[in-house]
């Protein structure tokens, strides 16, 4: 096991690692230890009674975080025809159709999310080898494949996130930063929480969520109680 360091041992000790705590008490401890000397990100993690080899367990979606996430996220719309200016009006920094995926196979990736019509995902389907690994593959479920793209861009402007469960049953999610109030940050998990307990399976026997930690970037997670 790597050896953590100074900082990281003494904000350890201000967690008690036998008690389950709420939301609001995770995400008000998270920002007091945090040692960084930039804006850390807070992040919230579920690891969840799912086999998600199963269709009707794997639990993908998207949702705006009501205070979003304090990142500016860099939008690429790939579309053609009249969806162009609508695209531009609406804000995405760049918009192209075949041409700008010739960038992308050329190792262009100064964006960090891709929103599509549905006309180009055949276009967008070649380049499967290249964005599925880096998760950058648009998908009905996460609402970037839709005709209404100036509603997509401005929900990813606003805080959009996505979640998806892993092989291993877990999600993590970014749901601020350090500079949030104590009550933006627990309004925003709070609102995730939900969106994933009521995502629990029907196949799904016992305990769903097996256990929530909170923790900031480089910081110690601090485990949440289940409401």
């Amino acid at each position: 096991m790597a050896k953590r360091g100074k900082k990281y041992t003494e904000a350890l000790k201000q967690v008690d690692a036998a008690k389950l705590y709420s939301l609001a008490e995770a995400v008000a401890l998270a920002k007091k230890i945090n040692t960084t000397k930039f804006d850390a990100s807070v992040e919230i993690s579920f690891n969840l009674n799912v086999d998600p080899r199963h269709a009707d367990q794997q639990i993908r979606g998207a949702m705006v975080l009501p205070n979003g996430t304090g990142r500016s996220q860099k939008v690429l719309v790939v579309t053609q025809g009249a969806k162009e200016q609508e695209a531009k009006d609406a804000g995405a920094d760049f918009v192209g159709g075949k041409e700008i995926l010739e960038d992308i196979k050329k190792g262009w990736f100064g964006f960090d999310v891709i929103v599509a019509t549905p006309d180009m995902m055949g276009e967008l389907g070649k380049l499967g080898k290249i964005l599925g690994p880096k998760g950058l593959m648009p998908n009905p479920k996460t609402g970037t494949v839709t005709m209404n793209i100036a509603n997509a861009v401005n929900e990813i402007k606003k805080g959009k996130v996505t979640y998806r469960v892993d092989k291993e049953g877990n999600i993590n999610v970014m749901i601020g930063k350090c500079s949030f109030t104590d009550e933006q940050l627990a309004e925003n998990a709070k609102a995730l929480y939900n969106v994933i307990a009521k995502a629990r399976p029907a196949a799904v026997k016992g305990n769903y969520m097996k256990s929530i930690t909170v923790s900031t970037t480089m910081g110690p997670a601090i485990r949440v109680a289940a409401e």
